[in-house]
């Protein structure tokens, strides 16, 4: 069974909407016995591209504080080629979506000009105190938009 993909329409013209990404260096440990980079390691590099896209934003504050917090709602990941331990990868992190209290974001992995994986979450801005979701500030929003330009989409 072959799932919908969101890589669209293209995995080319799909990349172009990117407009962050960090290097990541595969630790051998992050490798199974055949020299693949294990189907878990990918979430790490999801995680680790989120943070520093939100760092980059300088939205830390707004997302993680002593009264909000963001937690992963939802995650996949759709293997696309295999990855190797001296593959140099570069991972392009974006929001795709914003709605009240969360965000769609989406990754691409790729390496020697080929994507090699491709995943989305939704993360959720939840209240410390009442463990419920609440909306994303404003000011955050804003930054979003203007970093991510036509490509976002607002619902």
């Amino acid at each position: 069974m072959k799932k919908e993909t969101f890589v669209q329409p293209d995995p080319q013209s799909w990349m172009e909407k990117f407009h962050f990404s960090i290097p990541i260096k595969v630790r051998y440990c992050e490798t199974d016995m055949l020299g693949h980079v294990n189907n878990v390691s990918y979430f790490m590099y999801f995680e680790q591209g989120r943070i520093e896209y939100f760092e980059n934003l300088e939205l830390t504050e707004d997302l993680f504080s002593e009264k909000t917090v963001s937690v992963v709602a939802d995650l996949e990941c759709q293997y696309l080629a295999q990855i190797y331990l001296k593959d140099p990868l570069k991972l392009h992190v974006r929001v795709a979506k914003i709605g009240r209290s969360s965000m769609d974001i989406q990754y691409a992995l790729a390496a020697h000009g080929q994507l090699k994986a491709a995943g989305r979450g939704t993360i959720v801005l939840m209240d410390t105190k009442s463990g419920k979701s609440t909306p994303i500030p404003e000011s955050a929003r804003e930054i979003i938009r203007s970093f991510e330009g036509n490509a976002l989409t607002e619902s």
